[in-house]
């Protein structure tokens, strides 16, 4: 089967449905720009100097870790990734271990790295790390679970049986796309985990924040009033502010 690289430029689906945020604004959060043109002039054409490529790890890629992560100019080593057709597991779904120590063990999913075709299992296939270790003190162990592949590592449990299973996404007969167990054909559903985001467990107990969001009932109203004028200026005349001189003559060329 044809693999690709994993160094792109494309977030995951999932991790910008978590993340509850724009996309344009995970884009700007995460990429490093060197050199750009700048705006507003015409003799330099729209061009920048940017990184193309980034390495994904578990955390997420509007965080300062990411950012650290991927502050060397060139990565250590590739790696490549089985393309995923449609992707199938979710947070909050049981799954069975394939692979490692914990083979043959079943656990939740906690947490979906699709840019790297992870899946992270509470409790299974951990590993222990030292943390804040220096010549004076010894540090801290740790115990953390390692991300699996979606690919090899992990099958979803079929409900009805509770082995490991194959799925398919198929329709039902009022048009909902599902997923299906292949051994028992039964209908595996979403888990209420997977609608979890980084504002909210669920959609239904969240509670708006005036600071934060559009109340329903302000969502309508128009607030915006165009004037023939610049932000400056718009900014001087709320302001009070008068300006009377003459600015000079420029040119571009």
């Amino acid at each position: 089967m044809r693999l690709y690289n994993f160094l792109c430029k494309k977030v995951g689906d999932l991790t910008v449905k978590y993340s509850n945020l724009p996309e344009s604004y995970i884009k700007r959060s995460y990429e490093q720009v060197y050199w750009k043109n700048p705006k507003g002039y015409p003799q330099y054409p729209a061009a920048q100097v940017a990184r193309k490529k980034f390495r994904f790890t578990t955390n997420r890629p509007w965080t300062m870790q990411f950012a650290r992560q991927n502050e060397r100019t060139k990565l250590n080593k590739k790696v490549f990734l089985e393309p995923v057709g449609e992707w199938s597991v979710f947070k909050g779904d049981r799954v069975e271990i394939l692979v490692g120590k914990d083979k043959g063990k079943q656990g939740i999913v906690s947490q979906v790295i699709q840019e790297r075709n992870w899946v992270v299992v509470e409790g299974l296939n951990t590993h222990l790390r030292v943390v804040g270790k220096d010549k004076d003190f010894p540090g801290i162990t740790i115990q953390s679970e390692a991300p699996l592949l979606v690919t090899t590592g992990v099958k979803l449990v079929d409900p009805e049986t509770l082995k490991p299973t194959e799925v398919e996404w198929r329709y039902t007969e009022e048009g909902d796309k599902v997923r299906v167990s292949l051994s028992s054909s039964r209908i595996i559903p979403l888990p209420k985990a997977a609608e979890e985001t980084f504002d909210y467990k669920s959609k239904e107990l969240y509670v708006e924040n005036p600071a934060k969001d559009t109340v329903a009932a302000d969502a309508t109203k128009i607030t915006f009033e165009p004037k023939l004028c610049t932000f400056e200026m718009d900014i001087m005349e709320s302001m009070g502010i008068k300006e009377d001189r003459v600015p000079a003559k420029s040119y571009w060329y």
